[in-house]
């Protein structure tokens, strides 16, 4: 089967010592891209060092919530212009965290509402992160009024990315509906290997309601091990065990999954106008 890692972090310092044969053992898999994003000035600064030596990887740069309160004003210009680069398909990882709150909850707004401009400045799809306290909901809610008022579900969003997603709900967390709503919106959506854990369980439901072409897999490596995959650390390889997951979720049988792997790397093709910016 045909794959792709739409967020894997191989700028973590978890992989500084063999981050070749990491990205080998991902080739031989069958892994065909991996998209590296960002989450501060330093990670984004070594996604685009990464990326560079390989035409199979591409970046992402910006902030995440947990870096909100962190990033200065002269990381955040560093930023803008990498966001510039034809090596860089998205901005994120950005989004929302209620659940850790390692940044205070207006500076996460701000610190997204500047992400959201950026993508649509460039028109480089937002990579975004959602996470609530479990059995809450207050961030996933808050992300969609955001998204709505910055124009992703309407002539801003349209003018910038015509018929693409412009954001990908990354790591997809949350209730069914928030799902369908993201997806009303023409978002893409992306699922990790988070929904093999306990509470998780509308991933199920979730993943069910995704258009083939706006639907992502990916590992968050080196987070969010599936079963069967390392614990201490995950790795672009292991996205086969989520997408072979994903294929059941949605009714494909052993005999269909060349043409879903097919679907998996169109979708991701598409998302992030990959074929438009650099050679495969």
């Amino acid at each position: 089967m045909r794959l792709v890692d739409s967020h894997g972090h191989l700028n973590s310092d978890r992989f500084d010592a063999d981050v070749n044969l990491v990205i080998g053992g991902a080739k031989l898999a069958g892994v065909e891209r991996i998209l590296v994003p960002g989450w501060n000035h330093r990670s984004s600064e070594r996604a685009l060092a990464l990326v560079g030596t390989r035409s199979f990887l591409d970046a992402a740069v910006g902030v995440h919530p947990h870096d909100a309160a962190k990033v200065t004003p002269a990381e955040w210009a560093d930023i803008e212009t990498w966001a510039r680069d034809e090596r860089v398909v998205a901005i994120g990882e950005t989004g929302l965290d209620s659940d850790r709150m390692f940044s205070p909850w207006e500076v996460q707004l701000d610190n997204l509402r500047a992400n959201l401009a950026l993508a649509l400045a460039t028109g480089k799809p937002a990579i975004l992160h959602c996470r609530s306290r479990a059995g809450e909901r207050d961030a996933q809610d808050a992300l969609v009024r955001e998204l709505r008022a910055a124009g992703f579900d309407g002539e801003p969003a349209r003018r910038a990315f015509g018929g693409r997603p412009a954001a990908v709900i990354h790591s997809f967390s949350g209730p069914a509906d928030y799902a369908a709503e993201v997806v009303a919106m023409g978002l893409a959506v992306s699922f990790s290997g988070l929904v093999f854990r306990r509470g998780e369980e509308a991933s199920a439901e979730a993943v069910a309601l995704v258009p083939p072409e706006r639907l992502l897999v990916e590992t968050d490596s080196p987070y969010l091990s599936p079963p069967g995959a390392p614990r201490s650390r995950n790795q672009p390889e292991h996205v086969a065990i989520t997408a072979r997951w994903v294929a059941r979720r949605r009714g494909v049988g052993e005999g269909g999954l060349d043409a879903f792997g097919a679907e998996l790397v169109a979708a991701y093709d598409a998302t992030f106008a990959r074929s438009l910016l650099r050679p495969g």
